[in-house]
């Protein structure tokens, strides 16, 4: 597993994938900009990584993988360990670059209330659904991309319209549902829970993306057991 993964980092992980993991997260700081959406970019990285690029050009690094002298599950695991590595990383640079984003929205002239989840407690549920987007988000993409090793566009496109309607309903669906006594009961939950709510959802939403990983291992690993090269 060493070995692959040094593999991963060394021929598939191309450098512009680092540019969406440390420059794309900076957009977080534009004035009065939608949260939410900016999750979107780490599953933009996917095909240059499952590509295999290298320098720009296709590699064809998954026939090669397969043919190391490595169980075909391993390569499955390394790939996702990657991922969520990507994950992880955009994660933890917007919730670093957070607070100076809050300060910047702070410091303009636009009603909060127009922005629900612009708070430290409504990021916080922000990153839970994002993060169990990303594992819906893989468990469309590698299972799509395993089954015939190759189907990297259709992962693609298929994964973010997933992710899309995913957080459509979260931050216009449920945003903008009519209001009730005292106000819209979403944005209520969003900005006003106490930090214990909001962390309790994103250990429930952890737990459901390993279980979800968990499915994306197992059904990837069958999957490309039968791909025949």
């Amino acid at each position: 597993m060493k070995a692959l993964l040094y593999k991963e980092f060394k021929l598939a992980l191309h450098p512009i994938c680092y540019l969406f993991m440390f420059v794309f997260p900076l957009m977080i700081l534009i004035p009065q900009y939608p949260l939410a959406v900016g999750f979107i970019y780490i599953l933009s990285a996917y095909p240059i990584l499952f590509l295999g690029a290298n320098k720009g050009q296709q590699s064809n690094d998954l026939l090669f993988s397969t043919l190391l002298p490595v169980r075909k599950k391993d390569i499955v695991l390394a790939r996702i360990i990657i991922v969520l590595l990507m994950q992880a990383i955009f994660i933890g640079m917007q919730c670093a670059l957070f607070p100076l984003a809050k300060f910047i929205n702070a410091n303009i002239d636009a009603p909060a209330e127009e922005f629900p989840g612009l708070s430290l407690d409504g990021f916080v549920s922000i990153v839970a659904i994002a993060i169990l987007g990303y594992a819906i988000a893989d468990l469309i993409y590698f299972s799509i991309y395993y089954k015939r090793g190759k189907s990297i566009v259709m992962s693609t496109l298929l994964t973010i319209l997933g992710f899309l309607v995913y957080l459509s309903i979260f931050t216009i669906v449920l945003v903008y549902t009519p209001y009730v006594e005292g106000g819209n009961a979403y944005y209520k939950f969003m900005c006003e829970s106490g930090l214990g709510v909001q962390f309790a959802l994103l250990g429930g939403a952890l737990l459901i993306s390993a279980i979800l990983h968990f499915l994306v291992y197992k059904i990837s690993s069958k999957e490309l057991e039968q791909v025949d090269f």
